[in-house]
Parts: C-alpha cells; sequence; structure tokens
C-alpha cells in the first residue's frame, strides 16, 4: 500500500504589484507549495479566512490597507499563521519594527528563491513547533484538571470520613454518659452561630467547630465511677474530672488536622478572669474557639434538662450570660452572642429536634410499612389456599343445577374477606436519663 503523500502547505501571497505575485507564486508552486495570491490587505484577509493558512508573504507598502495593518489583523484573527514580510526599502528601524508586531521574518525585494525558501521552512518549522507546544499545553492543562478533580473529590471524601468517624467518636462519648440530647451537637450550632457573627469564616470555622464538637473527648479517660456518680462529687474526684481537657488534649494533638481543636478541647474550661482549668489562662490568652465555645455550652447547659435539675429558659440563660461578661466570658464573645438574639437561639435548637424527630418518623414508617407488606403477604396465601381448584364445585363455585322439579339447595354464601385496617403511624420518641458533669 503506498503511502499518501503529505498535502503541501498553502502560502497566501499579498502584493499590489502584479509582477511580483506572479513570479513568487511560479517558484513556489515549483518548489511543491499550494500558492494562492490575493493583491491588496482587505483581499488577504477574507481569503485567510476562506480556509487554513499556515503561511503569509506579505509586501508592506501597498495602497489602502499596507502590511502592518494586515500582520496586526492577521495576528488577532488567526494567530497560527505565520508571516513574512517584504520591502522594497532596507530599513532597519522598519525590520524591527514588523519583528516587534509578530512577524518570523523580514526580507528585501526582489528575495532571493535560497533566501525565500530557507525563510518559508524556518517560518513554517516555528509554526510545527508552536502548535505542538500548544497541543501539548492543552493536553497537560486537561490532565492537571482531570487530576485536581480527583483530588478534589478524594479530598472531599477524606473531609467526610474524618467527619463521620469524629460524629461517631462524640456519639459514643454522649452514650457513655447516658447523654440523648444530643449536646455536642447542639453546642456546635450555637458556637457556629457566635463565630459567625464574629466574622469567622472558612477553614478557621470548620477548626472552631471540630473543637466544639470534640470539647468532651477527654472523658472517655474519666472513670465511670466519676463520670456517672448520681450525686456532688468529693475534691478528689472533683480532681479526677478536671483533667479531662490535658486528656482530650493528649488524645488528638499529634493528629495534623486536629491540632488546632486540639487547643480548644485543652483551653474550654477556661475563664476569661483566669480562674478556669486546667492552665488558668486568662484574657486573650485562651483561644478564640474556646472563648466562643464556653458561651455557647454555657447556653446548653442551662437550658437542658438533667436528672439532678430542670434545664432553665433561653431568656434566663441570656441573662446570666450578660451578666458573667468579663469575668467567666469574653466582652466581645457575649456581645456577639447577644446579637444573635433569643428567638434566633430557640429556632437552633428547634431545628435539630425536628430533624432528629424526622429521622425516627421515616425510621418508624419504614418499619410500620414492611410489617404492613408481610401481613398483607401473609392474607393472600390464606386466601390462595381457601379458593378451590378449578371444576371443583365451592362456596364460589356451584355445581350444575339439577334436571328435577324439586327446588335446589340454597346455595352456601361465599366467606368475606375482612377489610384491611389501616396502618397507624406514629412517632416514637423517648430519652435516656443520666448525670452529665457540664
Amino acid at each position: 500500500m503506498e503511502a499518501i503523500p503529505p498535502v503541501p502547505p498553502r502560502i497566501l501571497i499579498v502584493d499590489d504589484d502584479d509582477s511580483v505575485r506572479d513570479v513568487i507564486s511560479v517558484l513556489l508552486r515549483e518548489e511543491g507549495y499550494n500558492c494562492v495570491v490575493a493583491s491588496g490587505a482587505e483581499m488577504a484577509l477574507d481569503i485567510a479566512g476562506q480556509e487554513e493558512t499556515p503561511l503569509v508573504i506579505s509586501d508592506m507598502k501597498m495602497p489602502g490597507k499596507d502590511g502592518l495593518w494586515l500582520l496586526e489583523q492577521l495576528r488577532e484573527r488567526y494567530p497560527d499563521t505565520s508571516v513574512i514580510m517584504l520591502t522594497g526599502y532596507g530599513d532597519t528601524e522598519s525590520a524591527v519594527d514588523c519583528l516587534r508586531r509578530g512577524a518570523v521574518d523580514y526580507l528585501l525585494k526582489p528575495p532571493k528563491l535560497t533566501d525565500l525558501i530557507r525563510a518559508i521552512e524556518r517560518a513554517l518549522a516555528k509554526r510545527r513547533i508552536e502548535l505542538a507546544r500548544k497541543r501539548y499545553q492543552k493536553k497537560l492543562e486537561r490532565k492537571v484538571r482531570d487530576r485536581t478533580t480527583e483530588l478534589r473529590n478524594a479530598l472531599r471524601d477524606i473531609a467526610h470520613t474524618y467527619q463521620s468517624t469524629l460524629l461517631a467518636l462524640v456519639a459514643a462519648l454522649d452514650a457513655r454518659e447516658h447523654e440523648t440530647s444530643d449536646h455536642s451537637q447542639r453546642v456546635v450550632r450555637y458556637t457556629n452561630a457566635i463565630a459567625e457573627r464574629l466574622s469567622i469564616k472558612g477553614q478557621e470555622l470548620e477548626e472552631i467547630g471540630r473543637g466544639a464538637l470534640l470539647h468532651d473527648i477527654g472523658k472517655i479517660g474519666v472513670p465511670d465511677a466519676v463520670l456517672l456518680k448520681p450525686g456532688k462529687l468529693t475534691p478528689e474526684e472533683w480532681q479526677e474530672m478536671r483533667k479531662h481537657p490535658d486528656i482530650g488534649f493528649q488524645m488528638i494533638q499529634n493528629i495534623p488536622f486536629l491540632a488546632t481543636p486540639a487547643q480548644i478541647v485543652l483551653s474550654h474550661q477556661e475563664r476569661w478572669d483566669g480562674q478556669g482549668y486546667p492552665r488558668n489562662l486568662r484574657g486573650q490568652e485562651i483561644h478564640i474557639g474556646a472563648r466562643i465555645f464556653a458561651v455557647a455550652d454555657t447556653l446548653d447547659a442551662m437550658t437542658s434538662d438533667r436528672p439532678y435539675r430542670k434545664g432553665t429558659t433561653f431568656a434566663n440563660a441570656i441573662t446570666e450570660i450578660h451578666r458573667c461578661a468579663g469575668t467567666q466570658f469574653d466582652r466581645d464573645v457575649v456581645r456577639a452572642f447577644l446579637d444573635i438574639g433569643e428567638q434566633a437561639l430557640i429556632k437552633i435548637r428547634e431545628d435539630m429536634q425536628n430533624r432528629k424527630l424526622t429521622l425516627v418518623q421515616a425510621e418508624v414508617q419504614a418499619q410500620e410499612a414492611e410489617a404492613t407488606l408481610a401481613r398483607l403477604g401473609d392474607d393472600l396465601d390464606d386466601l390462595d389456599q381457601s379458593i378451590p381448584g378449578p371444576g371443583i364445585p365451592g362456596p364460589t363455585s356451584p355445581g350444575p343445577m339439577p334436571r328435577a322439579s324439586a327446588p335446589a339447595p340454597a346455595a352456601p354464601a361465599p366467606s368475606a374477606t375482612p377489610p384491611q385496617q389501616p396502618v397507624v403511624l406514629s412517632v416514637l420518641a423517648g430519652g435516656r436519663q443520666g448525670n452529665t458533669r457540664d
């Protein structure tokens, strides 16, 4: 099978002098090039737009639009087209101007054939290299985009896995303390609301949220006899309880993405006036996330029911937090907290309760539906067994009437299937009670 010869490149020759155009086109056709001609710049621009034109050889001085105008238009509309400029004047400044505007070469008229062929080969070779470079760049950019998308998806999956792991860990801790009211989740919502009022956003907001979620993780290291004790703690037991911030810090400090949350865990029991623990930090020494969390945690602790006391109202809790600004809490944080408003804080709690009830209801409905389908299946099986086979007289298929004149015995009435009772869906909501140390 013979190889298909390559298509000769298309060269557009632009000159207002007919003899120059004819001579150059004849010479280049003899060298194997596909030549087209134009007598002016505007005509040349139209021809270049009709078909791909790798190279244009143009005179610089022409009536109307000159060669420099054509050069600029070609560079703007068809940047992959190379341009060689011809001129009858040996002006160095003009040559430099042509090259500066994007021409690949500059020749004096009439050009020698060898110089012209050499210039054409250089221009076409440079164009091939440039096109190859652009193709490689686009391919590389496409690969980078694909890899970036894959990396972004992988990071999103990792972040989701991290978050799920943290939620499972906190849920295990809540279960150990018999905590059923989603204390950790509510504190995160309150903390984020206050942080947003302080113009905290992005990664910093996420890290503060993680710190709030994990604030009591150190209670895993507190003995059950202390953590779950129903009565008051002794001084020795309080010493054990007060170790949980440091225990939590030691647990997560070496996990890179939890470095900042670890500082919040360590400082979440510190006070603005320096009377907190474990390090007696004061004022700005306390991480901003821990200062925000202290307010959020106090709100949730005061408004939640405990086995040993009834929760107070949001209004009372807000008043108490306001009273403790400057002693227990950062004044700026309290100011942002107050800006949220009582109704907005109540709505955060109600939204979480409604979401939890929705999940419980969906689970109950699914269980009810499965039970209903099972009962219907059993009823259909019983009905199939009660229907006689074909050709056998039964309650719903009386036999042939006798020919005797005596009246036939009345056929028994078919047995009616009891109507299906409606399914009653109910939400089962309950709670576990225990003694949580706030």
